[in-house]
């Protein structure tokens, strides 16, 4: 009766809730079909014997009542015949009878029940092994997807990593502008200004003030913005310059 005494965990066992809390969800479908076979064998194996049981015992505890009513039957005779002696042993062998009958209808109903768990497991176990070989080839698709999309999700936290790493990067390669923009603008201060007179300077100590005038001279005389003048002009303006630094020394 080994079986029997697991009728309560058979029967309170939950597929869905195994296949919930398996590591690897996979390998315990294939396992879990593995123990039902198992189970179902066993149950198949032991129902024959309890079902006979619980015949025996009801053909036992049947027999037992038609005895009991066999002598119960004599004793009304016994009485009918005015042998109350008789009726009195009927009696007796009546009371006996049932005593054992007692005993008996427990036996009966023990192997009756007995029997009904067996086909309670039986059917159960049946139930869950269709219902599993059902659900096998979806719930191992089920797995396959539900793997890739983590892998999916993981590939995902990488790229967003790298997308962080780039935004860093860009974060950094400003700040380096920034400070770089900075530093030229403290160089331009840091400059020190240009003196024009000094420039001015070494322009005229160089000669370079006639001539200069003389080039825009010649360019205003080229784009028509000064009358020309011919060289003998330029003679009469020089002595006329000369003659009179001449006349302010006298």
């Amino acid at each position: 009766m080994g079986v029997l005494s697991r009728f309560k965990n058979i029967m309170s066992a939950n597929i869905n809730a195994l296949l919930d809390k398996a590591e690897d969800p996979e390998k315990m479908i294939d396992q879990t079909l593995r123990n039902l076979a198992n189970d179902l064998a066993a149950v198949k194996k032991e129902t024959a014997g309890v079902m006979a049981e619980e015949t025996r015992t009801r053909r036992e505890a049947d027999a037992n009542l038609t005895e009991v009513n066999k002598y119960m039957d004599l004793a009304r005779k016994a009485l009918s015949s005015g042998n109350e002696e008789h009726a009195r042993v009927f009696l007796n062998k009546k009371n006996e009878l049932e005593s054992q009958g007692v005993e008996l209808q427990k036996l009966a109903e023990v192997a009756q029940q007995n029997a009904i768990q067996m086909r309670q497991m039986h059917d159960k176990l049946v139930k869950d092994i269709n219902e599993l070989r059902s659900r096998k080839a979806t719930i191992k698709s089920n797995i396959a997807v539900a793997r890739a999309t983590e892998r999916v999700n993981q590939m995902g936290a990488a790229g967003s990593k790298a997308e962080g790493a780039m935004q860093a990067f860009s974060r950094f390669e400003q700040q380096a502008q920034e400070r770089l923009d900075r530093a030229r603008s403290l160089s331009t201060l840091n400059e020190v200004p240009k003196d024009e007179a000094l420039s001015l300077a070494d322009l005229y100590r160089n000669g370079g003030g006639a001539a200069l005038d003389d080039e825009l001279t010649a360019l205003k005389i080229e784009m028509g913005l000064a009358p020309a003048t011919s060289v003998d002009d330029d003679i009469a303006a020089l002595y006329a310059e000369i003659d009179a630094e001449v006349g302010n020394e006298n």
